[in-house]
């Protein structure tokens, strides 16, 4: 089974979108898009993106855990991870978002 994108609206009426993996577990969070066609776009850029090691960038956290953010060519940030209490760790949450970026999109 493949992951999934879920859209969604925040409770100041944003769009977001998160990446889940096979196994239900978020993977990557995007920022607030003002408009469905611009959350739409952040999936393709994704999609488009995250199949590209290039793309990602590792930082630390105040509290020293390890996390992501994703790339467009632009240089903007398309998504973020959750934190992660290793290096390793995190390197397989970007496999898992290169392994689940072709998934569908679905509205909660």
């Amino acid at each position: 089974m493949a992951g999934k994108f879920e859209i969604y609206k925040t409770p100041k009426g944003d769009y977001r979108f998160r990446l889940k993996a096979s196994n239900g577990e978020t993977i990557l969070t995007s920022q607030n898009y003002k408009s469905r066609s611009g959350v739409k776009n952040g999936v393709e850029s994704v999609r488009k993106n995250g199949g590209k090691k290039s793309q990602f960038e590792v930082r630390k956290a105040k509290n020293g855990k390890d996390y992501f953010v994703l790339k467009a060519a632009n240089h903007q940030i398309i998504g973020t991870s959750e934190m992660y209490n290793s290096g390793a760790a995190c390197s397989n949450g970007i496999k898992s978002v290169g392994n689940n970026c072709s998934g569908k999109c679905v509205d909660v």
